[in-house]
Formats: C-alpha cells, structure tokens, sequence
C-alpha cells in the first residue's frame, strides 16, 4: 500500500528528517513512534507532499502522490484544523466534498458517525462550543469520511476520556479489519504496544529501530520481571542485577541482567515488600523505548559546516 525510501529533510543546519524508510500494508496498524520532536510529523507531512523531501520516495500503490491517490488517503493532524465558526455538520460535509463524496451521502455519513460518536445533538452547533475531545472526534471524523484506504493518525487520542479513547481503539480495529492500512504516530508507548503491529522508532530524526514488534520484543530478550507488591518499592532500582526499574503505583517493571538469579531476588522482595505478584514477562514497549532513547533530547541534528 505504502512504500516510503530514504526520506530526508534539512532546514537551514538542521536535519529534521534522515533516511527514514517504511512499509505500511493494507490491513495493518504500523505505529510510527518517538519522543516529542524526533521527526514522525515531519515524515508524515512528507508521505502526504504537503512539505517536499531533499531526498527519497513516496509511493502509493506503486504510484507517486498525485491528485488521484490524495483521495484514497486520510489525514488526522496533530494540531486542530477546524473552522471553529461552522457548525459541525456543515465541517464535517465540506471535508467531505473536498475528497470526492456527493453532498447527500456526505451527510448520510455525517450522521451515522456523529450517532456513533453519540454527537447528534452537537451537529447543529459551532465547532468552538465543543469540548477538547468533541472536537478531537469531529477531526477523526473528517479523517476518514471518505473511506480512505490508507489513515495517517497524528497522536489521535490526544484529549479523549479513557471511555472514548476505548471506543477509537474499536473502530481502528474496525478499520484494520476492513483492510485499511493505517499509520498510528504517538510517543505513547502504551496505546502503540496495544494496537500496532509493526513499528518505526525515530529519534533525531533517525531510525533506530524497526520490525514486527513480537520480533522486536525478543531482540530485547526475557529478562523483565513483572511485580506487583504493598509498600515502598523505592529501593527496588538500587537491587543488585536490577539494570532499571520503571516504578509505578504498587507495581513495578524491572529489566534484569542477563545472569539475573531470580530466587535470590523473589527473596530480597519479600524481605521488604508484600510481593502479590512476580512474573518474568517480554520487556514493554516503554521499556524498550527507554533503553533505545532514554534521557536523550531529541534535538534534531545540526548540520556542519
């Protein structure tokens, strides 16, 4: 469906973008993930020729991006972009139209996903009345009224409830099912791990990691313990054979030298900690991301002169 090479973007001395190369098929959510500023939205804005890369190719069912295949694609950007005077139904008609769909069944389809979305009421109102997140899924919406065949996501949960954001996670997998490939861009590690098949970890403008994530996972190996435990586990990083510890309200995940004894460690936890739960388990995603970027700034690169 997507086939993207050697993207590269340079503004001025800075690399914001470096060799960046992807696949997306169809019936697939590939997660393009990194920390805030690595680079995803500028790779997407170039996938969609909205800025044009110094290098590299963008090809769309073996085509490059034209006027043809920008209607079989959807676009959800991180940063609003709503007529905040309109009234809602008339926003999500006009985005309609403008990718090809006749203005009677734009709004049939206007209705069945404000209903879904349980927006009825809002379709007579401005788009400035609407909370954060009604406007969130007006945007989502608009993304993908059309029937696109590929979905690009820009941090799509951003300011959902966790009701809402349970009901999006739902229709993309709706969407994968129906055969829609679909790019999932985040620096939630969290909502990735859950939904994305594949990934593209990019930091610096770089990537530094990519793959089926099962794949990815055991690169990193089997040694994280899962605990879940009463009492104060602040001691837990300074354990001996414990690399890191990621602590969390009563339940920590902790990455393990390799020649980690767990038995001497089960019984230091015990020692000083109601232990309910231990469990070897693959490293999460976080952690993963952790270990790859950790503390890293995630300035783009400047360029020598």
């Amino acid at each position: 469906m997507l086939q993207v090479t050697g993207l590269r973007k340079e503004y001025s001395t800075v690399v914001a973008v470096e060799n960046v190369s992807l696949t997306v098929n169809r019936g697939e959510i590939f997660g393009l993930i990194g920390p805030n500023g690595a680079g995803k939205t500028t790779t997407i804005r170039m996938i969609l020729n909205i800025i044009t890369p110094d290098q590299g190719s963008v090809f769309i069912d073996g085509k490059p991006y034209s006027e043809q295949t920008r209607n079989i694609v959807g676009y959800l950007p991180e940063e609003r972009g709503l007529y905040r005077k309109n009234k809602v139904i008339h926003t999500i008609i006009y985005f309609a139209t403008l990718r090809g769909v006749p203005v009677q069944e734009a709004r049939r389809r206007a209705y069945e996903w404000l209903k879904r979305f349980e927006l009825l009421e809002k379709a007579e109102g401005k788009v400035e009345e609407l909370s954060k997140g009604n406007q969130q899924k007006v945007q989502f919406i608009n993304s993908i009224i059309h029937d696109p065949q590929l979905v690009i996501l820009d941090e799509p949960f951003s300011g959902l409830d966790p009701v809402n954001q349970i009901l999006l996670k739902d229709i993309l997998m709706e969407l994968k099912d129906a055969g829609k490939a679909i790019i999932f861009s985040t620096h939630v590690m969290e909502q990735a791990e859950k939904l994305c098949e594949k990934i593209c970890l990019i930091n610096r403008g770089n990537v530094i990691l990519d793959g089926r994530l099962q794949d990815v996972k055991k690169r990193f190996g089997n040694n994280s313990v899962h605990i879940e435990y009463t009492g104060d586990g602040a001691f837990l990083s300074s354990l001996p054979n414990v690399k890191r510890a990621m602590l969390y309200e009563n339940y920590a995940e902790l990455e393990l030298s390799d020649d980690a004894p767990t038995g001497e460690l089960v019984r230091a936890l015990s020692q000083r900690l109601e232990l309910r739960k231990f469990e070897l388990v693959e490293p999460s995603l976080h952690s993963i991301f952790l270990s790859m970027v950790g503390g890293d700034t995630v300035a783009p690169k400047e360029v020598k002169q």
